[in-house]
Parts: structure tokens; sequence; C-alpha cells
């Protein structure tokens, strides 16, 4: 394995973040990976990885977040007229806040955000629960990392 420490240099931290922010957006991004690799290179505090991926993370989602939001003022409850749009929106307002703790989650994390932004969920609440799923996704990533390598 390359040394990353030596690649990235003194922007190590600064990769982690960004990659943790593009991967939340719709934009692809390999932040697991990233960590994983940073983990392994033991070069990094465990703390300062998880803090900046988790934190770059939820950025992203929270910026998701604030597109459904902002998207409220375009399309009306109504205009929802898909059965997947139906159920999507149905679970979430079943499920409520709660369901943000799987704002991680491949293909469906993105739209969990989007639409509790659109519902107008609170905004600090949905911050500190998709945070959380995040971090736990993370740890766990960081956990194996560490195991494997």
């Amino acid at each position: 394995m390359p040394d990353l420490a030596a690649l990235l240099g003194t922007h190590g931290l600064t990769a982690l973040f960004v990659s943790a922010f593009t991967s939340a957006t719709l934009l692809p991004g390999g932040s697991e990976v990233l960590l994983g690799a940073m983990v392994a290179q033991q070069q990094w505090s465990l703390f300062s990885l998880l803090l900046w991926a988790t934190l770059g993370n939820t950025l992203g989602s929270m910026t998701t977040f604030a597109l459904g939001w902002w998207a409220r003022r375009r399309k009306r409850p109504e205009d929802f007229t898909g059965r997947g749009e139906q159920t999507a929106l149905s679970w979430l307002q079943l499920h409520s806040h709660w369901a943000l703790l799987l704002a991680w989650t491949p293909l469906i994390g993105d739209g969990l955000c989007l639409l509790a932004g659109w519902l107008k969920m609170a905004p600090l609440r949905a911050c500190f629960l998709i945070g959380l799923g995040k971090l736990a996704r993370y740890g766990v990533i960081a956990l194996l990392a560490g195991q494997i390598f």
C-alpha cells in the first residue's frame, strides 16, 4: 500500500472531508475506501479521521436536505403520483425523523435526506440523527480496517 501520508501531505484530513462531502451528495465518492486506507496507515488519530469523515458526510447530506427544503416550493405532496414516490414518502412520514439514522445507506440515503428537507423536518434534529448514523457507519469501517490491516 502506498504511503498515503506522503501522498496526501498535510492535506490528508482535508481530502477525507472533501471525499466524504461529495459522497453524501449526488456526486460519486469513495470516502469509505479512503477512510479505511488512512486508518491502515496509522498516520492520523482515529478521532480526527472519524470527526472529519463524519462532518463532511453529514454536511453533504444536509446540503441535500436543504435542496429538499427549497424544492418544497416547487412540488407539492399532490404532485407525487408515482408508486415509488408515494411509498418513500409514506415510509418517511411513518418513521418520522428516526428514519434519518439510515441516511448513510446506499441508494436510499440521499432520497431520505431530500424528502426530509422537503417535509420540512426540524433541521437540527435531522442533522444530529444523520450525523449519528454516519458516525456509526464510519466507526464500523474504521474498526474493520484496523482489524484487517
